[in-house]
């Protein structure tokens, strides 16, 4: 089992300003790096109405810079949005502050208004995302090569042979089987897109690729009175999930764990909405065992750091003991 956190920083206009939301990732990182969890998941979109994290590679930087050994990672990151050649530096710039702590998964992006945003034509992302990733693997290599009817080179090199480590992220049956056919990792949407991604890549001829894990609850919360803090993150969660679930209309296809939801009954009723006790929460995650991804999206809708730090706290105190004395059960975390 893997411990990770999760910030998007998409709030409405009732929750924490952003100020203090990108500082208390900052410190909620921290915190999770000196308990052993794996990842902090950071994700990217442009122009949203919430103020959603436009830059995640900056804030990346600010969480690799203060901590030791987490990974920072970046789920998605909509490679179709950034020069190519910069984001190549960019990246290994980020390689060489952390090494081997920045990860990404490439993301083509579907919000029409953001291709609209940068000047891309939405119905050549595809192309544009095959240019990405192959300037990334060309650039790499720290040596020469030809971009754009041009030779250039990015330096300095990632501190990674390589450079940082790569998914293939999406939604649909077609990012599934692309991400196969190129031989990339992949980090879907929605997990019964893994079956057809393993399918189609032993079919192309590759070996078998990382094992998925399966994931817990989209949001998590432990508390010792479920009553009293249901009002206080439903309003935040509903915001998040109804967002979430407006912009995969946009789409038009593929599968998101995110509903609508306008109720606490609602949301009490999604599978993937967790609100639940010391003994319960470890009642579930022992139920869930080993291979299963644990990620605590501990500031889901602007929600209060202080109601957020409330629940990281007793999961550290009544619940991540517990879990760690169960054999062979968590990764990493001060086994």
């Amino acid at each position: 089992m893997q411990l990770n956190l999760r910030y998007d920083m998409n709030r409405p206009d009732f929750g924490a300003p952003h100020p203090v939301l990108y500082r208390t990732a900052i410190e909620q990182a921290v915190w999770a790096d000196k308990l052993g969890f794996t990842q902090v998941f950071l994700a990217e979109h442009h122009g949203a109405e919430g103020g959603y994290c436009p830059s995640s590679m900056i804030q990346a930087a600010s969480i690799l810079g203060a901590t030791e050994t987490i990974v920072a990672h970046l789920s998605a990151l909509v490679v179709t949005m950034h020069d190519p050649l910069r984001l190549a530096e960019d990246l290994a710039v980020l390689d060489n502050i952390a090494p081997g702590r920045i990860w990404l998964t490439a993301g083509m992006g579907y919000r029409p208004h953001e291709f609209e945003m940068f000047g891309k034509d939405m119905t050549k992302r595809l192309a544009i995302q095959n240019e990405a990733m192959a300037t990334l693997k060309a650039a790499w290599t720290g040596e020469p090569f030809e971009f754009r009817d041009r030779t250039v080179r990015v330096t300095p090199a990632p501190a990674t042979p390589g450079g940082p480590k790569i998914y293939m992220g999406g939604s649909t049956d077609k990012s599934a089987i692309r991400a196969a056919k190129g031989g990339y990792q992949y980090f879907p949407g929605h997990p019964d897109l893994f079956t057809l991604y393993k399918a189609e890549r032993e079919a192309a001829g590759f070996p078998p690729p990382e094992e998925l894990r399966q994931p817990a609850a989209s949001f998590l919360y432990v508390t010792d009175d479920p009553d009293r803090d249901w009002p206080l993150v439903a309003p935040h969660v509903a915001y998040a999930t109804n967002a979430y679930a407006e912009w995969a209309k946009e789409r038009g296809t593929g599968q998101t764990r995110y509903q609508p939801a306008e109720t606490i009954e609602g949301l009490k009723a999604m599978p993937n909405i967790k609100v639940l006790t010391p003994d319960d929460c470890f009642d579930y995650l022992k139920e869930l065992g080993h291979g299963t991804a644990v990620t605590f999206h501990a500031l889901l809708g602007g929600l209060d750091p202080q109601v957020s730090w409330r629940s990281l706290r007793l999961f550290e105190q009544e619940v991540l003991p517990r879990l760690r004395a169960e054999p062979g059960l968590l990764e990493g975390v001060g086994q």
